[in-house]
């Protein structure tokens, strides 16, 4: 299906494909952007790095199928990307699929990022204050957890959506707290309620639980049998540290700790089932609480892909297709 380009243009069309990791979202965007003439953005931060392809499950260029894909190996491993990098690249993305007269559809499961692009959320020029310095000295002296216990005390709305070892944004949301006085959590919520300057339908494809974690487990065992350890092995060996943001993405700490000895293969390969399980339950919480969500839950279409598809492409026209003809 194709629709006016200058029409695209004046309404802005978006559409959000999401939910947990591992849930499938992956095949069924592919489907959806072949049937709207549609054109995928990634809203992913470790797809992002090139070389790192295993531990992402990043798609391949067959499983693409000839439809476009942004924000896909796109920075080296040792380049930093954050919510402000993605909400640039994203934008600038979505501008050119207008361009070209098609619909962009942002799919991945990282919320914030998507919020970011969706809610326009504005972002200030960070300088490195005392606070974070601080922070920083203290997370080297006593740990990652003393860190975020702290910020447990302060915002435990937005340290339920992090992990421990995600310290940066520890960092940044106890830094944000002292500099403000009022919890990160609380900006997001005030963010959240921007008026979106896009006509959006904002999907979150979910399933039972039991099903979602043996869908993690399989994966992660995938994985293993594709090459992680050899990956991570091999980004260890062109010296991409363990420090680096983007190997605390989840598969590609918990090897790195192995090949420091610190564990077994067996033990990293537990944690990493362990920590995306953990993943996927902060990934829902986040969506949970986002406004204007349309959550379809996959046994409800007794887990046929075509089903889901069918829905999407009706609920897509009545909602923003035909505003498009």
């Amino acid at each position: 299906m194709t629709y006016n380009k200058e029409l695209i243009k004046l309404h802005k069309p978006l559409i959000v494909l999401t939910g947990p990791t591992a849930v499938g979202k992956t095949a069924l965007s592919i489907d959806f952007a072949k049937a709207i003439n549609g054109e995928i953005i990634s809203a992913d931060s470790v797809q992002v790095y090139k070389g790192m392809d295993v531990g992402s499950a990043k798609i391949t260029a067959s499983e693409m199928d000839h439809v476009p894909h942004h924000l896909i190996d796109i920075l080296n491993p040792d380049e930093e990307f954050n919510v402000m990098h993605f909400k640039q690249y994203a934008t600038d993305a979505i501008h050119s699929i207008y361009e070209r007269g098609h619909i962009p559809i942002i799919t991945g499961g990282t919320g914030f990022y998507i919020q970011s692009v969706l809610y326009d959320i504005q972002f200030e020029e960070e300088e490195e204050s005392d606070i974070r310095k601080q922070l920083e000295l203290d997370a080297v002296k006593y740990g990652a957890e003393y860190l975020y216990e702290k910020l447990k005390q302060v915002d435990k709305p937005y340290a339920d959506s992090l992990h421990a070892n995600n310290v940066k944004r520890v960092i940044r949301a106890l830094e944000f707290y002292e500099l403000n006085g009022y919890p990160f959590s609380a900006h997001n919520k005030k963010q959240r309620e921007n008026t979106s300057p896009y006509l959006f339908r904002y999907y979150v494809l979910n399933e039972p639980r039991e099903i979602l974690y043996d869908r993690i487990e399989k994966r992660v065992d995938q994985m293993v049998s594709l090459g992680l350890l050899e990956e991570v092995t091999n980004l260890k060996e062109l010296g991409y540290h363990r420090d680096l943001v983007s190997m605390q993405g989840i598969g590609y700490k918990e090897i790195y700790s192995h090949l420091k000895k610190e564990c077994t293969l067996e033990e990293a390969i537990a944690a990493i089932k362990l920590n995306t399980r953990h993943f996927a339950k902060r990934q829902l919480t986040w969506f949970r609480r986002e406004k204007e969500v349309t959550w379809i839950h996959k046994q409800d279409f007794s887990h046929d892909s075509s089903k889901i598809l069918e829905y999407l492409l009706h609920d897509f026209y009545e909602h923003i297709g035909k505003e498009l003809q």
